[in-house]
């Protein structure tokens, strides 16, 4: 077989892979899973909003002086369900909601790529807390923004007694990265790439 045919064939490989892991693992997420006859969740505005909410709850729970970073936080930024999956070529998609004060004010979606061997697929939930009104204005002024190309986030480590590292506390973006076995450490999200989404 050519090398362009095994490229071809590794494309398809992948892509097929990532396909049957949205239908095998749809309901390894951080929320409770929809009914069958229900739209997916992240199809509306409600159900997008009612994800969030959830996240930010397991979040409270998992890490709870995150509630006071999140109240003190010029915008919050909720992805409550970024499924992966890769065999070749590593791909991510999401779907989140950021909220000024209480407020809905723009619905986003979320992807990523990668290289590398890793079989199967999992699902996450990424919270992105902009802490100064600059951070948060050039995010909303973009028309697309890249984790590392546009701005770093550092993401919030949590200390034996439970605490939030206050230097990482201090950045302009902070991040939480949680599966269903809880906050998750030493992830990086550079390169996820954030667009504006209409549902």
């Amino acid at each position: 077989m050519s090398h362009k045919n095994s490229a071809v064939c590794r494309t398809g490989m992948a892509l097929f892979t990532i396909i049957a892991a949205g239908f095998l693992f749809g309901g390894c997420t951080t929320t409770p899973p929809s009914k069958p006859s229900a739209a997916p969740k992240t199809d509306t505005r409600a159900a997008l909003d009612d994800a969030a909410n959830a996240t930010l709850s397991k979040l409270y729970e998992a890490a709870p002086s995150s509630r006071e970073l999140v109240a003190r936080a010029r915008g919050v930024l909720v992805f409550p369900d970024v499924l992966s999956g890769s065999f070749i070529v590593g791909a991510e998609h999401g779907k989140g909601v950021l909220r000024v004060g209480q407020s809905a004010v723009g619905y986003y979606r979320t992807t990523s790529g990668s290289i590398g061997f890793q079989a199967g697929a999992q699902s996450k939930a990424m919270v992105l807390l902009f802490m100064t009104d600059d951070a948060l204005n050039k995010f909303r002024n973009s028309s697309g923004w890249t984790v590392g190309a546009d701005a770093t986030v550092a993401i919030v480590n949590i200390g034996a007694n439970g605490r939030i590292d206050t230097n990482t506390a201090k950045q302009p973006i902070v991040g939480f990265v949680m599966n269903n076995g809880g906050l998750m450490a030493g992830v990086s999200l550079e390169g996820t790439k954030i667009s504006k989404y209409e549902p």
